[in-house]
C-alpha cells in the first residue's frame, strides 16, 4: 500500500529521531519504507537546501526563500517522491507543504493563501495522505538544539524566539485548518511514547 506521510515540527522536536524507531517497526511488519527529508532528499535538491540553510546567506529575502523551498520540493517529488509512491511504497518525509505555510507563510507574514498556491504550482497539488505535527513549545525545542553537540545547526535555529512561537502557532492553525490529514503528537513525551504515538497514527492510518 502507498502512503505519503510527512512530519512536521518547530526545530527540536525531536521528530526525526522518533521517525528512525517507527521506520523499524514499520519494516518488521513487511512495509517498504522509503525515508526522505525537505528541503533536500535528491543532488539538486539538497545543493538547494545547502543555500537555504547556509548561516551566511543572512540577506536572504523571504520570497527568495519561499521560492526556493518550492524549487527544491518540485525536484524531489519529481525525482523521489512520486516514483516510490507509484511503486507502492509508503514514504515518509520529514517536512514538506506544511513547513513552508508555517515558516514562511505565517511567522515571515507572507500569507498562508500566497505560499499555498506558489506550492499548488509546484507541486500539482499534491497533498500528503498524513502529516504527523510534533508539537513541542519552542523554549523546549531550542534547549534540546543547544544540548545536542551533533545536530546541524542552521540558519533557522538562529532566529529569534518570537519567531519560533510563530513557528508553532503556525502549525496548529494549520492543524486546524486540515484536520483530516493532521494528527498532533505531544514531542515533549520521552523519545519512545513520542515514537509509539506516530507508530500508531501511521497504523491507523493504513487500515483504513
Amino acid at each position: 500500500m502507498s502512503l505519503f506521510i510527512t512530519l512536521e515540527g518547530p526545530e527540536g522536536s525531536g521528530k526525526t529521531s522518533a521517525i528512525k524507531i517507527v521506520k523499524e517497526r514499520l519494516e518488521k511488519e513487511g512495509y517498504q519504507i522509503i525515508m526522505t527529508r525537505e528541503p533536500g532528499g535528491t543532488p539538486i535538491s539538497e545543493q538547494i537546501r545547502n543555500v537555504i540553510l547556509n548561516k551566511e546567506n543572512t540577506a536572504m529575502d523571504p520570497r527568495t526563500e519561499a521560492l526556493l523551498y518550492a524549487a527544491s520540493r518540485r525536484q524531489h517529488l519529481v525525482e523521489k517522491v512520486w516514483p516510490a509512491v507509484k511503486e507502492g511504497k509508503i514514504v515518509i518525509c520529514d517536512r514538506y507543504l506544511d513547513s513552508s505555510l508555517s515558516y514562511q507563510g505565517y511567522a515571515r507574514g507572507l500569507g498562508i493563501d500566497e505560499i499555498l498556491n506558489v506550492n499548488m504550482y509546484a507541486t500539482e497539488g499534491t497533498y500528503p495522505n498524513l502529516t504527523l505535527l510534533f508539537d513541542i513549545e519552542p523554549e523546549k525545542g531550542l534547549a534540546r538544539i543547544s544540548a545536542n553537540s551533533n545536530r546541524e545547526v542552521n540558519r533557522l535555529d538562529l532566529e529569534k524566539l518570537s519567531f519560533h512561537k510563530l513557528v508553532r502557532e503556525g502549525y496548529l492553525k494549520l492543524a486546524e485548518l486540515f484536520p483530516d490529514r493532521f494528527v498532533i503528537i505531544d514531542a515533549s513525551k520521552p523519545l519512545e511514547e513520542v515514537a509509539n504515538n506516530a507508530f500508531l497514527a501511521i497504523k491507523q492510518r493504513l487500515v483504513k
